[in-house]
């Protein structure tokens, strides 16, 4: 059965609803949610809806120019650009701008795309402000949860990416991106407010769960590398995309990435006679390049998996 939990508006949510103003009385709920669902919907993040619509706008916008100009959006790490069609999926594209934070990479993304319109290079500059803050105070909580303490994410590559889905009526009742798990730490997912698709795996049933449309809300998905940090005690949740209707959807995401130096590993803190060390330390590229080798989108972490002796 699925659990309806309340977020804004007394609308009713599938997945974990936390309220990002309600901490430390939220933690609880918070690491809950991460070990039982790896997913949850946030509320009271500090981003205004005003600003998510304007990003959505320019989103739209960029995606919607000539595939000559959005074939400049490139990088020299493999898929971290430009996404065209036809490659992760017939009905899917998208565009990207790695390690966002880092002075530069922004401009060079306009510069990219021919973005001329001050306007909009300042909306998706403060979005990018924002919603980067956003995944650095998740990640102080989820330390906080965890009786740990810190900037988990500090200094980490994070990835800003546009997803647009070309639906069309004929495309319904279709996949528009396979079932996988994210091979980063985690994803702050702005989806599309009309159009739903978005589909978790319940961990305790393995049953699909919609999770539908709520405006002014952000989704949060717990990737690969979050379970290989924490020695399993965090959940990275098994998620798709299906075609529900047969129109344009469209979504903003944040990928927190990993370690941009060295390897990725369970601290000692998260390691007893409970929790005994799980899996290899790897660093996200590695990782990210396993999973693409062995074409594994959900379950590569288990090839990292230390043989109980």
């Amino acid at each position: 059965m699925v659990m309806l939990t309340m977020a804004k508006g007394g609308v009713a949510s599938n997945i974990p609803v936390i309220d990002m103003q309600d901490f430390p009385a939220q933690s609880g709920k918070l690491m809950d949610a991460c070990r039982e669902w790896g997913c949850f919907r946030i509320v009271n993040h500090g981003i205004s809806q005003a600003l998510m619509g304007e990003m959505k706008v320019v989103a739209r916008s960029l995606l919607d120019l000539p595939v000559e100009i959005k074939l400049r959006n490139s990088n020299p790490v493999e898929g971290k650009g430009y996404t065209p069609l036809n490659k992760a999926s017939s009905v899917f594209e998208g565009l990207g701008c790695y390690d966002m934070a880092a002075p530069g990479n922004l401009d060079k993304f306009f510069d990219q795309l021919c973005v001329s319109d001050p306007r909009q290079r300042e909306i998706v500059t403060a979005y990018a402000k924002v919603i980067h803050d956003l995944g650095m105070d998740v990640g102080r909580k989820l330390l906080e949860g965890l009786g740990l303490s810190g900037d988990l994410f500090n200094g980490w590559p994070c990835q800003l990416r546009f997803n647009k889905y070309n639906y069309t009526p004929d495309y319904v009742g279709s996949t528009g991106a396979v079932l996988h798990t994210d091979p980063g730490f985690l994803t702050i997912l702005q989806d599309d407010e009309i159009i739903g698709g978005l589909e978790a795996v319940r961990k305790d049933t393995g049953e699909y769960v919609p999770v539908d449309p709520m405006p002014g809300t952000l989704v949060v998905n717990l990737g690969d590398l979050a379970a290989l940090w924490s020695n399993g005690r965090l959940w990275s949740v098994k998620h798709r995309v299906q075609c529900y209707e047969g129109s344009i959807r469209l979504s903003i995401a944040l990928f927190v990435l990993g370690p941009k130096d060295g390897s990725l590993g369970a601290p000692e803190e998260l390691v007893d006679s409970e929790y005994p060390r799980l899996y290899k330390p790897m660093n996200f590229e590695e990782y990210r390049m396993l999973r693409i080798n062995t074409k594994s989108p959900t379950g590569a972490i288990e090839l990292l998996r230390i043989e109980s002796n």
